[in-house]
């Protein structure tokens, strides 16, 4: 059996969203029972030189949600137009990405097979087939934006462990 755009792309994206969404319940519940300012999370970072938490959640969106809507026009670029938020919005968006990936159709992105996204950042455009554009930045973003959201949070003691960051495999045969 093959497997289809969707199960590469959205398949891919809800896993990762919905364990976001488990790693950030995890994480507010650490935070309030250690007197740990939420606000306080949304704006850390693990160096100076990266983005911050709120960066990263928005990007898991971005790069999943956004990354199918990148799919559907032909063109994808940074996440413009997401709002600051405090951590309860971010943690409303993720739940908010998960629930619109469930809405989407098989037929509707599987159709989309063989076609084209351009990556366009300033005067870079850089051209894709979907596949390519999947699995060779969309989804390699995806998991570097939630490993590191991840991270921050451990950082700070939440206990989280791997099997929290895998989320929901599909598992069969």
């Amino acid at each position: 059996m093959s497997t289809s755009l969707y199960d590469l792309s959205v398949g891919s994206f809800l896993q990762m969203a919905e364990a976001t969404v488990g790693i950030m319940q995890v994480g507010q519940q650490h935070c309030a029972e250690n007197n740990i300012n939420l606000d306080d999370i949304v704006a850390n970072t693990l160096h100076p030189d990266m983005a911050g938490f709120h960066f990263q959640i928005v990007c898991v969106t971005h790069q999943s949600l956004g990354a199918i809507k990148g799919l559907q026009n032909g063109e994808f670029g940074p996440p413009s137009g997401y709002e600051q938020m405090d951590y309860a919005g971010l943690l409303a968006l993720t739940q908010q990405t998960v629930d619109a990936l469930k809405a989407l159709e098989p037929a509707s992105i599987n159709e989309l097979s063989g076609g084209t996204v351009v990556f366009k950042m300033g005067k870079t455009a850089i051209p894709f087939t979907c596949e390519n554009f999947i699995q060779s930045f969309a989804l390699p973003n995806l998991y570097f934006h939630a490993t590191t959201a991840y991270d921050i949070l451990r950082m700070q003691g939440a206990p989280l462990g791997k099997m929290n960051f895998l989320g929901q495999m599909r598992i069969g045969v």
